[in-house]
């Protein structure tokens, strides 16, 4: 098998392991989750997949794309596999465990991480910063909404 496509598949199971984990461990909590105190201006639940699902896909693209190029620069792998540790995490944390200060936590270090992640990409490679900054936007909305539940609940 080639390379580059090896690299490919590497970085698609990557993707879809903290998608599936992800919506896992949200599915675990659900019923805890629906069951909160939530802000007056809340998004509707039906809006997080589509976001999330944009967001993934997005990622697998340019990162498709990138691989075809000569290859992902290290750092941004590396801040990659970060960023999707702790979205897993703080899946796990938040539904699953049903943690809302240490999920508000695990976000803030997702959020700085996620922003972190978007530099590198956009200093190497700026269309495709572009097209990515509905990640660090999405974490930013996601942890306000994480402080709004914790305040509330």
């Amino acid at each position: 098998m080639e390379n580059k496509t090896l690299k490919i598949i590497l970085i698609f199971a990557f993707i879809a392991i903290v998608a599936g984990l992800g919506s896992l461990f949200v599915n675990l909590g659900s019923d805890w989750f629906n069951a909160l105190t939530t802000p007056t201006q809340w998004i509707p639940n039906i809006v997080i997949p589509i976001v999330w699902t944009i967001i993934y896909l997005a990622f697998a693209v340019i990162f498709f794309f990138w691989v075809r190029a000569g290859g992902v620069p290290k750092e941004i792998l590396f801040w990659g596999i970060v960023n999707g540790i702790l979205n897993v995490l703080w899946c796990l944390v938040f539904f699953t465990l049903n943690q809302l200060f240490l999920g508000l936590i695990v976000i803030v270090l997702n959020l700085v991480a996620g922003w972190i992640f978007w530099g590198k990409i956009i200093s190497q490679n700026k269309l495709y910063g572009r097209v990515l900054t509905i990640y660090p936007l999405w974490l930013s909305i996601a942890t306000c909404l994480n402080l709004a539940l914790w305040i509330l609940n």
